[in-house]
């Protein structure tokens, strides 16, 4: 079973993981993002995002309208967050289950343990601790062999600040 734990004492740490983690990626793979609020979920997303050759400015939290859409990288990404939803059956009723089916695009789900149930078996799960007011620890869990082999890679791959 892989697993990474990172690290970040700023946010040119993150913005680095964040590339590295874009580089990684395969279509088809969703993203459960879980952490306190602040701790830097949709940073994290800003920084693949722009990894994959997006404008990270135009990234930001879909906390009222649940999902906001990608298109112009390497990979689509569809960004979802469940912190407002009252249970899974709201994700489902919204359609946002499909979405993580869809072997095109990268998903993330921040708040993901709201809806873990419908979560596809294969996913990565990115654990973000705030350690300090600027340092975040990132904890990387693959549950199946797309989610591993994300995992193998970063692991691989030596990383350089």
């Amino acid at each position: 079973m892989a697993e990474f734990v990172f690290d970040s004492h700023s946010e040119d740490d993150t913005a680095t993981l964040g590339g590295r983690l874009a580089d990684a990626l395969r279509s088809g793979l969703t993203i459960a993002l879980n952490g306190q609020l602040g701790s830097g979920k949709t940073h994290l997303v800003r920084a693949v995002c722009a990894g994959l050759g997006m404008n990270p400015d135009v990234v930001n939290s879909p906390t009222f309208v649940l999902m906001q859409t990608y298109a112009d990288g390497r990979l689509p990404v569809f960004h979802f967050d469940t912190y407002r939803l009252g249970d899974v059956d709201e994700f489902v009723a919204i359609g946002a289950e499909e979405y993580l089916l869809d072997p095109d695009v990268v998903c993330f789900v921040e708040w993901a343990a709201r809806i873990e149930e419908v979560l596809p078996a294969d996913h990565l799960v990115i654990q973000i601790e705030q350690t300090a007011p600027q340092s975040r620890r990132f904890g990387f869990h693959g549950t199946g062999p797309i989610s591993h082999a994300v995992v193998s890679e970063l692991i691989r791959e030596p990383f350089r600040r």
